[in-house]
């Protein structure tokens, strides 16, 4: 049994990266915030860190532009209430992507959406937004987003490293639900409000 833990513990170890990658694909922002945290205590080094988290949400990005590019716009309206897609946002974002696309992706992407990241990168493919502007775009923004949560994730490292030895266990568990409690509320509220 001890044989095979350390075996799982080698193979984590080798596969951090690719690890990083796909997780980034399921949950970007709460993957970067650990990510962050991770790299101050010493678990990765930047640079392969930096590109796994970049390149796995472009990733996540291109496959949600390929649904509303290639997806029926009736099965959006069918089944995109599982994603949080209504009519009413996607007529709400519709209305003004029309005339600022190129904004809206940039400054989407540097605000989560704005609550609404993911309609915004469907209602990219309904529109047939060129899709060499739309990774442009994306890439921009991706890069900038993905420093800032690593960087407030390496905050929350720098806090780590202050707590006594005694309450670092429930330091990080209080931290993991104010990130996803965090994360979950500010894209409600925003798909709440008018944009």
């Amino acid at each position: 049994m001890e044989t095979f833990f350390h075996n799982i513990l080698i193979w984590l170890e080798s596969s951090k990266y690719i690890l990083l990658f796909l997780g980034t694909i399921i949950e970007g922002p709460i993957v970067m915030l650990a990510s962050g945290f991770l790299y101050k205590v010493g678990q990765f080094n930047f640079l392969p860190m930096y590109l796994a988290l970049v390149f796995g949400d472009f990733i996540a990005d291109i496959g949600w532009y390929c649904v509303g590019r290639y997806g029926t716009r009736s099965a959006i309206f069918k089944y995109g209430y599982f994603l949080g897609i209504t009519p009413e946002t996607l007529t709400k974002v519709e209305a003004r992507f029309i005339k600022y696309h190129h904004k809206i992706l940039i400054i989407s992407k540097l605000t989560m959406g704005l609550g609404f990241a993911l309609v915004v990168l469907i209602v990219a493919g309904i529109f047939k937004v060129p899709f060499k502007n739309y990774v442009i775009l994306n890439l921009i923004g991706g890069f900038i987003w993905t420093a800032f949560l690593v960087a407030v994730g390496y905050l929350i490292g720098n806090i780590y490293g202050i707590i006594p030895a005694s309450a670092k266990i429930i330091f990080l568990g209080i931290m993991a639900i104010v990130i996803v409690v965090s994360v979950k509320y500010i894209n409600n509220y925003l798909a709440k409000k008018e944009i």
